[in-house]
């Protein structure tokens, strides 16, 4: 299977190829296959141009847990993340090869319209960036683009509440979102994206502009969020991913995948010594 930015080639029947990469792939460290997957990276590559971001990435991400991914800057977390939901396709010289699958379908196929794959599975950027309009418009944005134009209302106060924020601006609705400190203006972001109701909310580094309350805040919610979602987040930040994640998936350098297990065994019993190294602070 090779994919560009924006298309993908099969050259064979995707169940077949599925099937035959979950047997017959070189599996990283203590990453045994996840029966409840709803993400599944086979042998995937992605390229900036001559530049190899990921390499033969292999991973199956769990529904309804939170996958944290860690590992030194430039080593393909922020690359893998955004090309879960094709956030990459923006990137001219951005090509993908290999599987990428959300619930059994190659994200990549010809066939999948990446505006509809992004409303099932949403983004969290890393700075907040809430749109010049009242909180009540930032949560409805997504709503009002898909056409869910019915009790916009309730599912704004709805998606609020959801992301911790309703008991704090209930009442200012109609106040601009711009006004909100950074902490809620992310929050705000978060109530933005699960309005239309994703499955899968992925977070690229979210709380790292954020100071420790406002941190501890955006932590607290990302376990309620794994309740009703799957929740996939990139973050430089060890203590962070030891806190709030069920697994741990480990880059280094050159864009590989080193290992990828449940987070207590990650951090109290890594397989890999490059995993032992880099938690310890030896390198990265």
């Amino acid at each position: 299977m090779i994919a560009n930015g924006t298309q993908s080639v099969s050259t064979s029947d995707d169940s077949t190829a599925r099937s035959e990469t979950s047997v017959t792939d070189d599996i990283p460290l203590g990453s045994p296959r996840v029966d409840d997957a709803v993400i599944e990276a086979r042998d995937l590559d992605v390229y900036y141009g001559d530049d190899q971001a990921l390499d033969g990435i292999h991973m199956d991400i769990p529904e309804r847990k939170v996958t944290a991914l860690i590992g030194p800057s430039g080593c393909g977390k922020s690359t893998f993340l955004r090309s879960i939901n094709r956030m990459n396709d923006l990137i001219d010289i951005a090509r993908v090869e290999g599987d990428l699958y959300f619930h059994g379908k190659n994200v990549y196929d010809d066939d999948v319209d990446p505006v509809a794959l992004r409303r099932k599975i949403g983004m969290i950027f890393q700075s907040p960036n809430p749109f010049p309009k009242s909180i009540r418009d930032n949560v409805a944005y997504g709503l009002k683009v898909q056409g869910k134009d019915e009790n916009v209302d309730e599912k704004v106060r709805t998606a609020l509440e959801r992301a911790a924020l309703l008991e704090e601006v209930d009442g200012q609705l109609d106040s601009s979102g711009l006004d909100l400190s950074g902490g809620q203006q992310q929050r705000l972001c978060i109530a933005r994206a699960i309005a239309p109701d994703p499955e899968v909310v992925l977070m690229d580094e979210p709380a790292s502009a954020l100071d420790p309350i406002a941190t501890s805040k955006i932590e607290d919610l990302i376990e309620d969020l794994a309740e009703e979602y799957t929740v996939v987040i990139v973050t430089h930040n060890m203590q962070q991913a030891a806190r709030i994640s069920d697994k741990t998936a480990v880059f280094l350098t050159g864009g590989e995948l080193v290992e990828f297990d449940n987070t207590e065994k990650i951090f109290e019993n890594p397989e890999s010594d490059r995993v032992e190294d880099y938690i310890t602070g030896k390198f990265g």
